[in-house]
């Protein structure tokens, strides 16, 4: 099993101003993506009251960012170390390893993007939490 980091908060670069805009930037040779982008996707309009998530990975690395609105992430480690995030800036995204069990809740206007290391797979995910503590529990 590979070692990752633990669950953090990465922060973009943020260029421009408030009379013109911002734009971050976030590119695959440099830093601040931990891992060459192989997916992209977001989710929108979720309900306050629908918790999403709910799993780890196999394999997948994430950076979640809250380009709108809200994000309340949950982060597990397979030895029991909880963390929460609150991801509300669109130049702040939370790396997520796959060795982690999360859980997001968002804002009636939140969008999030997801940056990915992998392309889907069914077979990547670990959506039992049983199973998530068995793949990824501390070797002694």
């Amino acid at each position: 099993m590979a070692d990752y980091p633990a669950p953090h908060l990465i922060e973009f670069p943020k260029l421009g101003g408030p009379g013109i805009g911002y734009i971050s930037v976030g590119e695959n040779a440099k830093d601040p993506l931990p891992f060459a982008v192989q997916r992209v996707f977001w989710t929108y309009y979720t309900p306050e009251s629908i918790v999403r998530g709910r799993h780890a990975h196999h394999r997948t690395e994430q950076v979640l960012v809250a380009v709108a609105g809200r994000i309340i992430v949950t982060t597990e480690m397979a030895d029991g170390d909880i963390q929460l995030f609150r991801l509300e800036d669109p130049n702040v995204g939370l790396y997520v390893p796959p060795s982690a069990w999360h859980t997001m809740q968002y804002s009636h206007t939140a969008v999030q993007l997801a940056l990915a290391s992998q392309p889907y797979a069914e077979d990547d995910y670990i959506r039992d939490y049983e199973a998530f503590r068995q793949q990824w529990a501390p070797k002694a």
